[in-house]
């Protein structure tokens, strides 16, 4: 009987040290440094689901910089040619785009950036290229993030992110791809 409840107790210990472990391993994947600006916030935001094939994506750093009850708003032309969106949760755009990401390799750059600020909240028009690789010379979209923050005093969070990928019915005004 001893020795059953000493098994059970190795197996108890070892069980907590390597959920310890996983916990310790996730907060050392979130850099809490880069939600201290605002700048920093979408720099995160792009190099969290950016990578080349096969690279895993920091998801524990993206679901970081959204607040609780934030949404990622994609909207296009549905095939009755009518404009639609769809939201998501950051959980909810991982389990829809995750795994295309890693087995496709994505690099989304922002080319362009439009920020209004007013005390704690911002509003970021953020153009961007999407290549499959960091090497691609030309990307095979671009589009516009229009970012919504709020900054709580001691970091910032991302509200919304809602886009549309430009087409050649809808190209991106010039004011919005000066290269910054």
């Amino acid at each position: 009987m001893k020795r059953i409840a000493s098994i059970i107790m190795i197996l108890f210990i070892s069980f907590n040290l390597n959920a310890q472990e996983k916990a310790t391993d996730q907060k050392k994947r979130i850099d809490s440094s880069k939600v201290k600006t605002l700048d920093g916030t979408i720099k995160a935001l792009y190099g969290a689901i950016s990578g080349e094939k096969g690279e895993e994506r920091n998801w524990e750093q993206f679901k970081y910089l959204f607040k609780p009850e934030a949404k990622l708003i994609p909207s296009g032309k549905d095939v009755d040619d009518l404009f639609k969106v769809r939201y998501m949760s950051p959980e909810d755009y991982i389990e829809s785009s995750g795994t295309w990401l890693i087995e496709n390799g994505f690099f989304e750059k922002e080319i362009h950036r439009l920020e209004n600020t007013f005390g704690n909240i911002s509003q970021v028009f953020s153009t961007y290229e999407s290549y499959k690789s960091e090497s691609d010379e030309q990307p095979f979209m671009r589009g516009i993030n229009s970012i919504q923050l709020l900054n709580d005093g001691n970091r910032w969070w991302i509200i919304n992110i809602y886009w549309t990928q430009e087409t050649k019915d809808n190209p991106i005004p010039k004011k919005y791809l000066d290269k910054n």
